[in-house]
């Protein structure tokens, strides 16, 4: 099985495209295109079984209950298993899910993590069977609710993502609650990942959400004070650039309500092949399609300090300066070593982690997560 991480999923599959006029359009199993249509919620919030993959990605941080500075990362993935769409019996895999999870905790210095895999037949149990754990893995397609066995990630009613975690050790146990609308990335929601039009997701996010709950590492359960979380949630078919080997990407929550975005594409040598984003202020917040939009040539990521890993030997910039037209600004890691190293079972190595968003001036204006793929080693879908 090759290796993922969740833009591995997302630049590395196949189908959405733009429709005469630039309007939506999404792929079919059979490659035709669907009537144009926008994005529709809670249904867009589910899963898109007909696309080749898609995944919901929460990350965050959080003050533990003596002050503690603590990450998390909860990652779903689901991919369809091609072959076996024809085949008539219940026991058939249809599709293949996946889950990431990970706590970086900044004064312990470490970054803690495990993973789930699980066989689906693509059927999904009623929606008041999901609170009881019937049905060990499913991902539902009227709204967010993704199952593998003790892990699962839900809406509720009041719009709250609640995420439950159980692993040897570590624990995640947290409400996200929506304090802003969606945020609806690209055009109208559908992202460039590249020059040609077909190298294009679906991608909403939901930034500035609230945390409460709790998370454990090893035996040791943490009540969290306060916190903050960014979900993502793409799905796609399309094709990654040849010439990319890995992307760069950024999620900031600013103090100030405002929320960032920016991702590149990079060859081997470092270049872009593709670029994008966006910039939400807190004022546009509820306003779904308000985000400033980037263009591929108005972002530029430059590496600052770089780490080597003792495990792989790979070296990780663990600083940039990020150039937006919203402005300038340093991501700093707040812990070099946010390395995951998945190649017993999913086969790549990539880094994703806790990291503080700074101004031209370095003052501190915001914390989320920065991922790094194909350091390591270049992707091959």
């Amino acid at each position: 099985m090759t290796g993922f991480t969740r833009r591995h999923y997302l630049l590395g599959l196949a189908g959405l495209s733009l429709a005469p006029g630039g309007v939506l359009a999404e792929a079919s199993p059979q490659g035709r295109l669907l009537q144009p249509r926008p994005l529709r919620f809670p249904s867009d919030n589910g899963s898109h079984n007909h696309t080749r993959t898609e995944w919901w990605y929460l990350t965050g941080h959080a003050l533990g209950s003596q002050g503690q500075t603590l990450g998390f990362q909860v990652t779903f993935f689901r991919s369809r298993i091609d072959a076996a769409q024809s085949l008539r019996s219940r026991l058939a895999a249809r599709q293949l899910l996946f889950a990431h999870a990970a706590i970086t905790d900044v004064q312990g210095q470490r970054l803690w993590h495990d993973q789930r895999i699980a066989r689906w037949n693509g059927e999904v149990p009623a929606r008041e069977d999901h609170r009881t754990g019937l049905g060990t893995a499913f991902a539902d397609d009227a709204d967010t609710a993704i199952r593998l066995k003790d892990w699962s990630m839900q809406r509720l009613e009041d719009g709250r993502y609640r995420v439950r975690v159980q692993a040897a050790e570590l624990a995640i146990a947290i409400d996200a609650r929506p304090e802003q609308t969606h945020l609806l990335q690209g055009q109208q929601g559908l992202s460039r990942k590249g020059p040609e039009p077909s190298q294009s997701s679906f991608y909403v996010s939901h930034p500035q959400l609230s945390v409460s709950g709790s998370l454990r590492i090893q035996a040791r359960e943490i009540p969290l004070q306060s916190g903050r979380a960014w979900l993502d949630h793409e799905w796609s078919e399309a094709l990654l650039h040849p010439e990319a080997v890995g992307w760069d990407w950024i999620g900031m929550n600013l103090f100030d309500g405002s929320s960032l975005t920016a991702f590149r594409l990079r060859r081997a040598d470092g270049s872009a092949v593709w670029a994008g984003g966006s910039w939400r202020t807190a004022a546009q917040g509820n306003d779904s399609m308000s985000a400033q939009i980037f263009g591929a040539r108005n972002v530029e990521f430059e590496p600052l300090r770089w780490w080597t890993s003792p495990a792989t030997q790979a070296r990780y910039p663990v600083e940039w300066r990020v150039k937006t037209p919203a402005g300038v600004f340093t991501v700093k890691a707040l812990l070099d070593d946010q390395e995951l190293d998945s190649r017993q079972s999913t086969g790549t190595v990539y880094w994703e982690g806790l990291s503080d968003l700074l101004s031209e001036s370095g003052q501190r204006m915001g914390r989320g997560y920065l991922e790094m793929t194909g350091y390591a080693q270049p992707l091959v879908l």
